[in-house]
């Protein structure tokens, strides 16, 4: 009930929002939300949310703040340039929303970023530059079931996409022969980076930004109400004729993205207090069964093999983080073979090996399965590690 002053509501931060009928500012402020880009879109988008009620917020972001940042950007000012885009983003946010608790995350969101981060949050929010971002995302939010908000800008032009859990299409779905050429030329065959993703240097303005964010944030504030939403479509805005229309888009019956964890896990331990052997165990007796598999969220590079001298070198990295070059052998040059691993069925090697000794980032999931049992496992003794002071799941 809020407080009444001679008949009328109180005026508060949040009393005109109130006024919309259907609007419910405890929605938005119980609202987990992450922010995956802190760029000219995720200073839209982040502004808009903390304007909106938004308490609980991660942003996640790589770079560092440049001079070109700051025509585009509300949040960072010159004394900025050189900074961590998230730190700064997250220092600003909480001085637009006081009572708000945001966590920066310094990490690509590819690489550096386990799965409980994506189960942790209520909504995704993306203002991304790539392909290979987009999709790692895609597939991340359909293994933990949570929607997302895709926002692109180019020049005065954008497009807003929203995919919700587990409804069809999804990104993947959106993707042609050209993005899927573009994506595979970024990688080799044998898991190893070939050249730095030359996306993210699109000519773009503060204004297309504004009102690509407004959409994004706008259509998630729609789908935390329950109201009808953008689901499997695209919104097109063309600022020079200021037209805008929706595209439909259709289900892949092949696409890869389409699975979701039935069951999740949150362990008490942390990922150094476990080993690949004492999570099978804890799968096997979880499933009543002995045949079970651990399966990794991703391929992981676990060593380089060099053909002509025979030296190993242990590596236990994401694939894909790794570049083409790092692959000679130092001793005679030659490429060496790259041996991969994305399993642990109890009869490799390396069960041994701590959760965190495997290359995979903090809070991130592991999957059990067996011939009639699937099961999540995140391993949240890593949770302050990850999410800071942002209030976690239950464990």
């Amino acid at each position: 009930m809020e407080p009444v002053i001679r008949g009328e509501l109180q005026e508060d931060r949040y009393s005109r929002f109130r006024l919309i009928p259907w609007w419910d500012q405890t929605k938005i402020a119980n609202c987990r939300l992450l922010v995956i880009g802190a760029g000219a879109l995720g200073n839209e988008i982040l502004k808009n949310a903390a304007l909106l009620g938004f308490r609980k917020v991660i942003v996640v972001d790589l770079d560092r703040i440049d001079e070109s940042n700051l025509s585009r950007t509300i949040l960072y000012r010159s004394e900025d340039i050189g900074k961590f885009k998230a730190n700064v983003a997250a220092d600003a946010y909480q001085r637009i929303a006081t009572d708000s608790v945001v966590q920066p995350l310094v990490e690509n969101v590819v690489y550096g970023c386990g799965l409980g981060l994506f189960e942790w949050s209520d909504v995704i929010i993306a203002g991304l530059d790539n392909r290979e971002a987009r999709l790692w995302i895609n597939r991340c939010a359909w293994k933990v079931n949570r929607p997302w908000f895709d926002g692109a800008i180019e020049g005065i032009n954008g497009v807003v996409r929203v995919f919700a859990p587990g409804v069809p299409p999804c990104y993947e779905c959106t993707l042609g022969e050209m993005d899927w050429a573009l994506l595979e030329k970024r990688m080799s065959c044998n898991l190893l980076a070939l050249e730095q993703n030359d996306e993210g240097k699109a000519p773009t303005t503060p204004t297309i930004s504004s009102v690509i964010a407004g959409i994004q944030v706008q259509e998630a504030v729609k789908m935390i109400h329950g109201l009808p939403t953008l689901t499997g479509k695209g919104y097109i805005f063309e600022g020079l004729n200021h037209s805008s229309y929706t595209v439909e888009y259709t289900e892949n019956p092949d696409c890869m993205s389409h699975y979701t964890v039935p069951d999740i896990v949150h362990l008490p331990e942390s990922s150094r207090d476990l080993t690949l052997a004492q999570l099978l165990q804890r799968a096997r007796a979880d499933a009543g069964t002995d045949e079970v598999v651990i399966e990794f969220s991703r391929d992981v590079i676990q060593k380089f093999v060099c053909p002509s001298c025979g030296e190993e070198e242990e590596k236990y990295s994401p694939a894909g983080k790794l570049r083409l070059q790092e692959a000679s052998c130092p001793k005679d040059g030659n490429l060496r073979t790259v041996v991969s691993v994305h399993r642990f069925s109890g009869s490799e090697d390396f069960g041994y090996r701590r959760l965190d000794q495997l290359g995979l980032p903090l809070l991130d999931l592991f999957v059990a399965r067996s011939i009639t049992h699937e099961m999540g496992y995140i391993p949240y003794g890593d949770a302050s590690l990850v999410l800071g002071t942002v209030l976690p799941r239950e464990i």
